[in-house]
């Protein structure tokens, strides 16, 4: 199973921005995690993180070799109609993450406009929401033959 992590604007700041709400880990340490996490999983993990809108739409684009993705597109999870068209046309499964709960936090940040598309959020559980989420993409493999079983 091969698993595309994407991440939004300022996620490259993890571990120096408001560590109350998102730890110390830096991106480099959450990105390590993850590819052994995968390993572990017998998964490849790669990664990918932007600040800008439209390089995360072309490499959403670019996914195809991809059985699964996990996608914390930030702020504009809130706002992008076209990483969700991305997402669309790409056709294939994904599960919404975050590192806060995003329904305990402003206003602005309870409405998803990927939720509905997604196989489903982790939310609220910091580095832990991604790690999770590569649980739950084995789990679909193993127990219900879902993303990744050909």
């Amino acid at each position: 199973m091969k698993v595309l992590v994407v991440n939004g604007p300022n996620m490259n700041l993890l571990g120096r921005r408001e560590k109350s709400l998102y730890g110390d880990w830096s991106m480099e340490k959450l990105e390590k995690a993850l590819k052994e996490k995968g390993r572990a999983l017998g998964m490849e993990v790669d990664c990918f993180q932007s600040n800008h809108e439209g390089e995360l739409v072309d490499r959403i684009q670019e996914a195809w070799e991809y059985d699964c993705l996990v996608v914390n597109a930030a702020a504009y999870t809130h706002t992008s109609v076209a990483i969700r068209d991305a997402l669309l046309a790409l056709g294939k499964p994904f599960i919404e993450v975050h590192m806060t709960n995003i329904y305990a936090r402003e206003p602005f940040r309870h409405r998803s406009f990927l939720a509905d598309v997604a196989l489903g959020q982790v939310v609220g559980f910091g580095v832990v929401s991604y790690l999770v989420a590569l649980d739950a993409l084995a789990y679909l493999r193993e127990e219900r033959g879902g993303p990744g079983d050909d």
